[in-house]
């Protein structure tokens, strides 16, 4: 950033230098035009004389040393004589005859005022106004530079303003029904301070956002700040962040001073983690700049005197990261979680968003936000967008149920690829490993009822069995994994039977069941062989959140057994996958013809081929 405000003032000073250059060149070339316009030949007396004595002059006019001579012809010249001596003295030397005279008009003029000081002083002021021109530039780059330098440090919050025309309130944020209660006493506090103050409680200094990305963490606290109609400031943690150290903390406390002067009002840091984060694991130890933006931030929190309605609200979706001086009472107080919305939550979300697109009549909001569990706001928001996109697509006016599942697929897996071309081996292929996919997710009681079965490629999947459950789940079980694995595994399986052979087409399969089958073990403790424990410590690097490395708390043997339950539960999979496909053999050839002929089944078009699927003990 420091290279980039440089560079750019050096860029003002280059602009400033050529706007100089510019206008050297227009006055000189004024000047020049001016002073040589139609400028009359410069002559010697000699030739003066001989003029005269052939008659060809009609007019000589005196300008103080200048002689200007006007000929019969139209020619203009000039003579330089002595400014002492006269014009007659001047012919009398060369012994002119008064005769030659007679026909001449001979006439004095006094050099006008102007015209003499711009001759005069112009040469010598000229250079003069250049370089005044030139110091007024350089004084301006320079006050630029300096206030440009001044404000570096200082804060460039947004504020929104209580008259914006986008305002929100709680009304505009749907679902989130827990967090908009726990978000009510923050209005309160900011709107009946003293109510709160006379029982002898302390206004929350801060309040924390936790909730997965596209939850609506930015919108809740904008909607706080229109409940509370108090001014709301908005900077991102990563705005902080400067490669010149102290930059961060100069901001913090510009941001903070510009906070108490509109108090009540509210500050929102986004993406707190960016700066919030453990000390002690930078490069630069305790002068690292994110440790100094932390610790300056730190220190206006506490710094918020009783009285002053002054509420720092941050949100992240990291806060395992978060330093613990942050989450300590006096800081940030009240921590508010933001699930993702759930089955009712969704469809208010989508009725939302649905506000400005024109819908058909035949669109049932609640089985699109059936067929949406795990889905954000944002995610919401995007799918409706999407879908809008498809319809304009096809030149129509009104967004159908069509679109709207075309859109889900697209946001879940991907966009469709029909222009890949497949020869009549691979399709086939294709079509036997999605059939055995659906066929056991649909014959598994625990499995999620299986909605579209295509051998379209989309995205990065050849063809795809698309399984919704109908309600959300927050809790699984052994027996919900094992069934998983045999859904992953079953596709693989129907290749080796049928063909002989497997293909890369179930590599990504193989990988989930065995990450599954593992997770089982060492996450969740589901192992009878090994107990309810987990194994392995997994460690992160802090500045950049991602996992890094596993270590080992368990011995080589605990390894091997851990190898030894990871086979057990896939074969486990793999038997229920089996007895299946044998059973239902005549219902996965169906399957597979059809997906030949039409490329896509439907829910009923599959059900109408395999029968209806065994009751679901995990369906209310």
């Amino acid at each position: 950033m420091g290279m980039l405000f440089l560079g750019k003032n050096m860029k003002n000073l280059v602009k400033n230098f050529l706007i100089f250059f510019l206008v050297f060149l227009a006055i000189a070339a004024l000047f020049s035009t001016f002073s040589q316009g139609e400028r009359p030949s410069r002559v010697g007396i000699e030739a003066l004389i001989q003029e005269l004595n052939q008659d060809q002059v009609k007019a000589l006019t005196v300008s103080g040393n200048e002689v200007k001579i006007e000929l019969k012809d139209g020619q203009k010249q000039t003579v330089q004589k002595e400014e002492s001596e006269s014009l007659s003295t001047l012919l009398s030397n060369f012994q002119l005859s008064p005769e030659k005279l007679a026909g001449v008009a001979i006439s004095v003029q006094e050099p006008s005022g102007w015209s003499y000081w711009l001759g005069a002083v112009l040469p010598f002021a000229l250079p003069l106004l250049l370089i005044a021109f030139l110091f007024i530039f350089m004084m301006r780059s320079a006050q630029g530079m300096n206030s440009k330098a001044m404000s570096f440090g200082q804060s460039g919050a947004k504020d929104f303003n209580l008259n914006n025309k986008d305002q929100v309130t709680f009304k505009d944020v749907a679902g989130a029904k827990e967090a908009k209660e726990e978000l009510h006493e923050v209005v309160d506090f900011l709107r009946y301070p003293k109510k709160f103050q006379d029982l002898g409680a302390r206004i929350p200094r801060g309040v924390l956002l936790l909730g997965s990305p596209g939850t609506g963490k930015t919108l809740l606290a904008r909607a706080v700040a229109g409940e509370a109609k108090v001014p709301f400031f908005h900077m991102s943690g990563s705005e902080f962040v400067e490669m010149f150290v102290g930059v961060g903390a100069s901001r913090v406390r510009s941001l903070f001073q510009k906070a108490k002067k509109h108090a009540p009002c509210i500050v929102f840091i986004d993406e707190i983690d960016a700066v919030g984060r453990r000390r002690g694991a930078g490069l630069g130890g305790s002068h690292d700049e994110r440790e100094q933006t932390l610790n300056q931030i730190l220190v206006e929190m506490d710094g918020f005197e009783p009285t002053q309605n002054v509420i720092v609200i941050a949100a992240t979706n990291r806060p395992d990261v978060l330093d613990p001086a942050l989450l300590r009472p006096g800081r940030f107080d009240r921590q508010v979680v933001i699930d993702r919305p759930d089955l009712k939550d969704r469809e208010e979300i989508l009725k939302v968003h649905v506000k400005k697109k024109p819908l058909d009549k035949e669109v049932d909001l609640k089985r699109i936000a059936e067929r949406t569990p795990g889905f954000s706001g944002a995610d919401l928001a995007n799918l409706l967008n999407e879908a809008a996109i498809l319809t304009a697509r096809v030149d129509k006016k009104i967004i159908g149920m069509e679109e709207l599942f075309s859109a889900i697929e697209k946001v879940m897996i991907g966009p469709e690829r029909k222009s890949r071309v497949i020869n009549d081996k691979e399709k086939k292929i294709t079509a036997y490993h999605e059939a055995g996919h659906a066929l056991v997710a649909h014959f598994l009681a625990n499995s999620d009822p299986v909605q579209k079965v295509s051998i379209i490629a989309r995205g990065q999947a050849g063809g795809y069995t698309l399984k919704v459950p109908t309600e959300d789940r927050y809790f699984q079980s052994k027996t919900d994994f094992v069934d998983e694995i045999a859904v992953l595994l079953a596709g693989h399986l129907i290749e080796k039977e049928v063909f002989g052979e497997v293909t890369t087409g179930a590599t990504s399969d193989l990988r989930r069941a065995t990450a599954v089958a593992r997770s089982l073990i060492t996450d969740y403790g589901m192992s009878e062989v090994l107990g309810p424990r987990t194994f392995g410590q997994k460690e992160e690097l802090i500045f950049l959140g991602r996992e890094i490395h596993e270590q080992r708390d368990y011995s080589e043997k605990i390894a091997e057994q851990i190898d030894l339950e990871i086979s057990a539960f896939i074969s486990q999979a793999t038997a229920k996958a089996q007895t299946i496909l044998k059973e239902k053999r005549e219902s996965l050839e169906k399957v597979v013809q059809a997906l030949l002929e039409k490329e896509t089944l439907e829910k009923e078009e599959f059900e109408a081929l395999v029968g209806p699927a065994p009751l679901n003990p995990n369906q209310s």
